[in-house]
């Protein structure tokens, strides 16, 4: 831009430059974390070459400070479960941290948020989800933690995930594998099975209805499982359960049982949520801090009026001590 021209830069002139979101550029005037160094870099020059100068009503653009977040849980996801409870801390830390104020909001009978903020976190995500209409419809920016078509959304590579943990049992030579499900009340949980059940059935491995064990998203749930299927003559080797905390519930209900993990039954969790896993489960690792991160960050676009759209996580297998390789004999007293 020529000088002495009397035209006013923008962010959005300055993110247009650099080829990133007016978001991103919010960040890097605010020293913001989520902006790697390349990019940064590319927006400082940006501002340079342009002659951007920063004011009061561009930083008003960040939203710090005059705009509320309100997180909104989808009916019949429990908010005690040690996932919300990790995720909740972490996205408050995160607007805390971008400036931007933070509220639960509770919901009507139809599911529906009570009441809405600036803008949305939308947890527990479900096919069909009416909150998705209906904050389009009011025109209020929302991150959605799970998955559809055209909305900005976050999500952990639960497919994968399943994947992963499939293989891994398969490796140990496991064919008689049962998995435990809360439900599936949510996205999350029907695509960690649909990934199991990809993978298995690629080996030849048919996981029927009967094999699909329905308990509840809490240790509680994943020992009811595992017992109801002991007792009714369940000869699995191996276990896949959709949550720590279910998967821990499986490995006290099979040790009640008189079997031993993982000589008699290897045992597979998801989450790895640190005081649960420890040091003995088998799990997928995700990033429940990155979740948190990246829904703000996505936020942020939103509401600058450049939404980015979805983002992916990846997730990894952990592998501790409650798999094992399949034996072809009964685990003697003598065995470690």
């Amino acid at each position: 831009m020529n000088e002495g021209q009397n035209v006013r830069v923008t962010i959005q002139d300055v993110a247009t430059n650099a080829g990133v979101s007016s978001g991103t550029v919010s960040r890097v005037l605010n020293n913001r974390p989520g902006v790697n160094a390349y990019t940064k870099g590319r927006v400082l020059d940006s501002m340079k070459r342009l002659g951007y100068r920063p004011d009061q009503a561009a930083r008003e653009l960040s939203f710090a400070r005059n705009t509320t977040i309100g997180l909104h849980v989808a009916y019949g996801v429990g908010r005690l479960q040690p996932f919300f409870a990790l995720f909740l801390s972490h996205l408050a830390a995160e607007l805390r941290d971008s400036g931007l104020r933070f509220e639960e909001v509770g919901s009507l009978k139809n599911g529906l948020p009570d009441r809405l903020a600036d803008g949305m976190v939308l947890f527990g995500a479900h096919d069909a989800d009416p909150r998705i209409p209906y904050l389009r419809e009011k025109k209020i920016p929302f991150v959605l933690l799970g998955h559809a078509d055209g909305v900005s959304c976050v999500a952990a590579d639960d497919i994968d995930g399943g994947r992963q943990a499939a293989d891994h049992l398969i490796q140990l030579g496991h064919r008689n594998i049962v998995c435990i499900l809360g439900g599936l009340h949510s996205q999350g949980e029907f695509d960690r099975l649909k990934g199991f059940q990809e993978r298995l059935g690629a080996s030849g491995i048919v996981l029927d209805e009967e094999r699909i064990l329905d308990g509840e998203f809490t240790s509680l749930g994943g020992y009811r499982a595992m017992r109801r299927a002991l007792e009714a003559g369940c000869d699995a080797t191996a276990v896949f359960a959709a949550s720590d905390e279910m998967a821990i519930g499986a490995i006290a209900a099979a040790e009640d049982h008189g079997l031993r993990v993982p000589l008699s039954l290897s045992v597979v969790g998801f989450d790895d949520i640190e005081g649960i896993a420890g040091n003995r489960l088998t799990t997928v690792r995700q990033s429940i801090g990155d979740l948190a991160h990246h829904a703000v960050a996505l936020l942020q676009d939103e509401l600058s009026g450049t939404p980015s759209g979805k983002k992916v996580l990846p997730v990894q297998l952990v592998v501790r001590t409650s798999t094992a390789r399949l034996r072809t004999s009964a685990p003697t007293a003598t065995d470690p």
